[in-house]
């Protein structure tokens, strides 16, 4: 049995270097380009790996070099990778990234193999695995894999975090089965159908979210967190400052570390703490994956 299972999606990166985003039908000039295995679902095992969890995968790449690369990185970074299936007909899953001097970014992905999952095969992988304590899902796989997972997690006594994330509309049968809602400002706000802009506007936001008892944490980027236990409890956690190098992927270091914490026991206000150390350690250039082939 792992602490750790996350099924999702697993992407090959193309980060590109820029003063700036270019306007509508502009070619600028970048300075640099590299490669990062990612996908929210690779991020996320990995970070949790980091942290100490015992972490497996449950996903889908190509065969092709970019799901070969993939499946590479999350075992070199200690995450158990069996249940990762390799789609003879469709690509890996990969995106391009422009980060600016800001470290702000922008990205567009092509799903590719993420969105070949059989909802059907991840009750077998479940059982390969053994089951977690913690199930990770993310919105870049269907709906329906979603489902099947957190069906079969809240089947075996495991608790479910969703990280709403990139935000779609999503049915009640999902959302009925998620323990912890994950979500940024503008994920909250879709997902609610009010601004979410500021601390007071999160936590007016907070019971709109929380359902039946379910946890939810707010991210605010610097603005820090606003959460709510499924005690009720209601708590804020400022943010940190650093020098940002990039955000790209500070969301998934946020997850990553924040599961670890809670497979370990820590109770929601205490891994939320350790976890949005994590992020702001990520943003400011420690922990973050080595891009390579850079030119």
């Amino acid at each position: 049995m792992f602490d750790v299972i996350v099924c999702g999606s697993l992407h090959l990166d193309v980060m590109v270097r820029a003063p700036r985003l270019p306007g509508l039908d502009e070619t600028l000039a970048g300075s640099a380009w590299g490669q990062q295995c990612g996908g929210k679902g690779g991020n996320q095992a990995v970070m949790a790996a980091r942290i100490g969890a015992r972490t497996a995968m449950i996903g889908r790449v190509g065969d092709d070099g970019f799901g070969r690369r993939l499946l590479d990185h999350l075992a070199s970074q200690g995450v158990d990778t069996r249940s990762v299936a390799v789609d003879r007909t469709t690509g890996s899953g990969m995106s391009v990234a422009i980060v600016d001097t800001s470290g702000d970014y922008a990205a567009v992905i092509v799903s590719g193999a993420n969105l070949t999952i059989p909802p059907e095969s991840v009750a077998a992988d479940w059982a390969e695995l053994d089951g977690a304590a913690i199930l990770v899902l993310q919105n870049e796989v269907p709906e329906a894999v979603n489902v099947a997972a957190a069906r079969e997690a809240r089947a075996a006594g495991a608790k479910v975090l969703l990280n709403a994330a990139p935000v779609r509309p999503m049915d009640t049968s999902l959302l009925d089965l998620v323990d912890i809602l994950v979500v940024n400002r503008v994920e909250a706000a879709m997902l609610a159908g009010r601004t979410v802009d500021s601390e007071r506007e999160a936590r007016a936001t907070l019971p709109v979210l929380a359902a039946a008892g379910r946890s939810v944490l707010i991210t605010l980027g610097a603005g820090g967190i606003v959460g709510q236990d499924a005690a009720g409890q209601v708590f804020a956690i400022p943010g940190l400052p650093v020098q940002v190098v990039s955000t790209h992927g500070a969301g998934d270091a946020f997850i990553g570390s924040l599961v670890a914490r809670l497979a370990a026991g820590a109770a929601l206000e205490a891994a939320a703490h350790a976890a949005n150390a994590a992020a702001a350690a990520h943003v400011s250039g420690q922990n973050q994956p080595c891009e390579d082939r850079s030119c």
